[in-house]
């Protein structure tokens, strides 16, 4: 395993700086495990685009009256498809480390490099140094750049899809909805939903 950098060293130095640094330093590691975490919010309310109903009579839109909303954390191998799921109620610096935390536990012994967005809750000190302390290697995807974001796709096919018309009776079962939507998939369908097997995905350049 990586022997965490010493503190003489500069802070953070496993964090790339832009799209050319997405990849630097890969080659050297033995056997990397490359994870990309995202976090998205569930509504309690899908959204609507269709509908069955009686020709020519008013349909009904079952809702709660709510506006309560989860936030999904996934982080998926980019190459096997393999990943983790954890909902919380919240997005900050505790439930992002805590995420951080059960993907060690998960992957114990692995030489982890993690991307993600330059979030506040990722990019803290304290997230870095929790990283840092869990041995994982960070590169951070440079600002507004969504074709980078493989995971970014996958959300959008399991709400845009997999829960669009289907109202539910909480936000809970709504955020199981979304969750089983991903663990039903297959590895391999997983990464074609995400992008990750075109040819012009970044990490295949």
């Amino acid at each position: 395993m990586e022997a965490p950098p010493s503190s003489a060293g500069p802070p953070f130095p496993n964090v790339a700086a832009g799209n050319r640094g997405l990849t630097r330093g890969l080659r050297g590691r033995t056997r990397p495990v490359l994870l990309r975490l995202d976090e998205t919010i569930i509504p309690e309310l899908p959204p609507w685009y269709s509908c069955y109903g009686r020709r020519g009579e008013p349909v009904a839109v079952p809702i709660t009256g709510t506006h309560a909303r989860r936030v999904l954390h996934g982080a998926r191998n980019l190459r096997s498809g393999d990943g983790l799921l954890f909902v919380t109620e919240t997005w900050d610096h505790a439930t992002h480390q805590a995420f951080l935390a059960m993907m060690r536990a998960h992957g114990r012994g692995w030489h982890i490099v993690l991307f993600e967005d330059r979030g506040s809750p990722q990019t803290a000190a304290a997230s870095r140094r929790r990283a840092q302390a869990l041995h994982m290697a960070l590169r951070f995807l440079p600002t507004a750049t969504p074709e980078l974001n493989a995971m970014d796709h996958l959300w959008r096919h399991v709400k845009g899809r997999a829960r669009a018309n289907r109202p539910v009776a909480s936000i809970d079962a709504a955020a199981d909805h979304a969750c089983w939507a991903i663990l039903s998939m297959s590895r391999h369908e997983r990464l074609r939903k995400a992008g990750v097997l075109s040819g012009n995905f970044w990490l295949t350049k």
